[in-house]
């Protein structure tokens, strides 16, 4: 009977031991990252070598100063460095408005590039903290901004899957490029058809097209176009 209550209190402990250990190191982990305002981080933007050079991304924070080249002072991705210009990422607008962590507007894959930048970072760059603001509130907690962004961009990923699905059970073209002599698509069995992406729309809100290959037995199909000046049963065409 003393033995089991005394096996009964040492496991208790070993418990409780373990408990304590993982809330210390919950907020030493915690603790080791800072929690930034947008004009603190501005001062992290290169132009001063005593500092570090930071970035963040949809909320994270991202030292980058081993990118120096990059990031610094005269290098192609500076307008990054020193805020939070998530949109620009997908944007390709590096310049007044379009340096924003605004993603209002951008398509569910478009977000879903976005996350997948911030996991580049993750991997690739020190994670130094969290930009108090649109995706982090005075705590460090995740607002419902970045919830909602993260949804999106999961949304993203799943019409990206079923777009991939779709468009495999029709080959797409063989295509080249060059300088000199242009494009050119070409199918080794079947004939290049234009053909509307089918959830393009829902993807990005735009309109496109893809070459893609079928057989003769398929051309009646509506919605198949066939390549200017090329002839109908070619298998190969100009572009």
């Amino acid at each position: 009977m003393a033995s089991s209550a005394q096996k009964l209190i040492t496991s208790s402990f070993f418990g409780l031991t373990l408990l304590v250990a993982f809330m210390a190191f919950l907020l030493k982990f915690k603790s080791s990252q800072k929690l930034f305002t947008a004009e603190e981080l501005s001062l992290y933007n290169g132009t001063d070598e005593s500092l570090p050079i930071l970035l963040g991304i949809l909320g994270s924070v991202f030292d980058v100063t081993k990118g120096k080249s990059h990031y610094g002072v005269g290098g192609g991705y500076h307008h990054f460095a020193g805020r939070d210009a998530s949109r620009a990422f997908v944007s390709g607008n590096f310049t007044g408005d379009g340096l924003t962590d605004s993603l209002r507007g951008l398509s569910s894959t478009e977000v879903h590039s976005v996350v997948g930048w911030r996991d580049f970072y993750f991997k690739s760059y020190k994670f130094v903290g969290r930009l108090v603001g649109r995706y982090y509130d005075s705590q460090g907690n995740p607002t419902k901004y970045l919830k909602g962004a993260e949804a999106k961009a999961a949304r993203g990923a799943q019409l990206m899957e079923k777009q991939k699905e779709m468009e495999a059970k029709q080959p797409s073209c063989s295509s080249r490029w060059s300088q000199d002599d242009g494009g050119e698509v070409w199918c080794d069995n079947g004939f290049p058809r234009l053909v509307q992406r089918p959830l393009e729309i829902a993807l990005t809100g735009k309109m496109s097209r893809r070459c893609a290959c079928y057989s003769e037995d398929q051309l009646g199909q509506p919605g198949l176009e066939v390549y200017s000046g090329c002839d109908y049963l070619a298998k190969r065409c100009r572009v």
